[in-house]
């Protein structure tokens, strides 16, 4: 039998739990479309990430996300003092998850464009990069497109830079599968490199197993990847605050530090922001 002790406590929880997520409402409701008001009145950053691009962002065998994508949503989320709730989005559905209101911040490897922008907001500056080029073994000297024209190098089937590959640089495209084929094909001789994302090359030369190979040609089609906020946000508190965290991550040199974190070598674009926007004095 419940004592009237015991009931009465109980009642007194419920009570002030209600009337805590009362308040809480009312605020986000006053907040309006003030989405810095929103999230603080919450205490939740909605964050939009893959769950399969490692080491960006991807989901650990707990089940948890991971990567430097996520790193940096939960670095903005502490200095919000919130919590950072991370939902799973596809190349697909991202942009469409963001400007329907189910996440507040997208950092999920979108390049920014013009095209993007017309249905986003990207916050600048831009927190990374990406284009494409060839590993290569050091054995093979060349530094520039023209010395291998004409050679066979190996890709993944329907990567995007394939075609422009073959017709600007005139090399030979042999593709497959999976890495795991491209890589054989390469070992066995039947190309001279792997044509690929230049993240995915600068996460292979932080192996020790690459340890004989180079990127030594110079990056083709390189585009600054943004975090997005919805439009009305671009110019408003919250566009600024995501603005302004970027910046000082570049500044103090965190980003490349959570680069090092998760395996990946020093980028050359954080390596440049990072040398524009320093400390002058220190």
């Amino acid at each position: 039998m419940i004592s009237l002790k015991t009931l009465a406590f109980a009642l007194g929880v419920t009570f002030m739990s209600t009337a805590m997520g009362t308040a809480a409402s009312a605020q986000s409701m006053e907040c309006g479309n003030d989405t810095l008001c929103r999230v603080k009145a919450a205490g939740v950053l909605k964050i939009g990430t893959k769950d399969d691009y490692v080491p960006w962002s991807y989901r650990a065998s707990d089940g948890t996300f991971k990567g430097m994508e996520v790193d940096i949503g939960k670095k903005i989320a502490e200095a919000l003092g919130v919590k950072a709730e991370f939902v799973k989005v596809t190349s697909a559905n991202r942009f469409e998850f963001l400007a329907q209101g189910q996440i507040d911040l997208m950092i999920a490897s979108a390049s920014d464009t013009a095209e993007r922008r017309k249905i986003v907001a990207f916050v600048h500056p831009n927190y990374y990069s990406s284009g494409y080029t060839v590993l290569l073994p050091k054995a093979v000297k060349a530094t520039e497109w023209s010395q291998i024209a004409g050679q066979t190098i190996c890709s993944v089937q329907g990567a995007w830079y394939n075609k422009p590959a073959q017709e600007e640089f005139g090399v030979k495209v042999l593709a497959f599968a999976g890495t795991a084929e491209t890589e054989a094909a390469m070992a066995q001789g039947r190309c001279i490199g792997l044509l690929e994302d230049d993240n995915m090359i600068n996460v292979r030369l932080s192996s020790e197993k690459w340890a004989d190979y180079q990127m030594p040609l110079p990056i083709q089609a390189d585009t600054p990847w943004g975090m997005a906020v919805r439009q009305a946000d671009q110019f408003a508190p919250f566009g600024y605050f995501v603005a302004g965290m970027i910046t000082e991550m570049h500044r103090d040199g965190e980003l490349l530090e959570m680069e090092k974190a998760n395996g990946i070598k020093n980028s050359a674009f954080l390596i440049k922001m990072h040398d524009a926007l320093k400390d002058h004095i220190n």
